[in-house]
């Protein structure tokens, strides 16, 4: 299996401001997505993940997943049920929506 890779907020905002090609996922339930999400994310609640996946992504994706938080640990499992089904370049953005909003940055409804 691939390994597990972190990215930080910087990490995040250069990825966007040099328009890389990446999926970036919201792994949270879908009424949480609807609250407000990060701008561009996508919804795969981590309890759906493995059976949306095959839709929405593909293997050669670039893929960022993301939750609420550090303490919420539903973007590091989605990444790690990622990297078992061959998503090899999924990465897991750990500050989540809290780290967006606390950088200043708006949530999309």
């Amino acid at each position: 299996m691939s390994r597990m890779r972190f990215i930080t907020i910087e990490d995040l905002l250069e990825m966007l401001a040099n328009n890389q090609k990446f999926k970036l996922v919201e792994v949270l339930s879908e009424e949480d997505y609807k609250s407000g999400h990060i701008p561009g994310a996508i919804s795969l609640p981590l309890d759906k993940l493995s059976a949306l996946a095959k839709q929405h992504l593909k293997k050669t994706n670039s893929i960022v997943v993301y939750c609420a938080n550090y303490q919420c640990h539903a973007s590091t499992n989605a990444a790690k049920t990622l990297l078992k089904m061959g998503y090899r370049k999924t990465a897991d953005f750990k500050a989540g929506k809290r780290g967006w909003l606390h950088a200043g940055f708006e949530l999309e409804k």
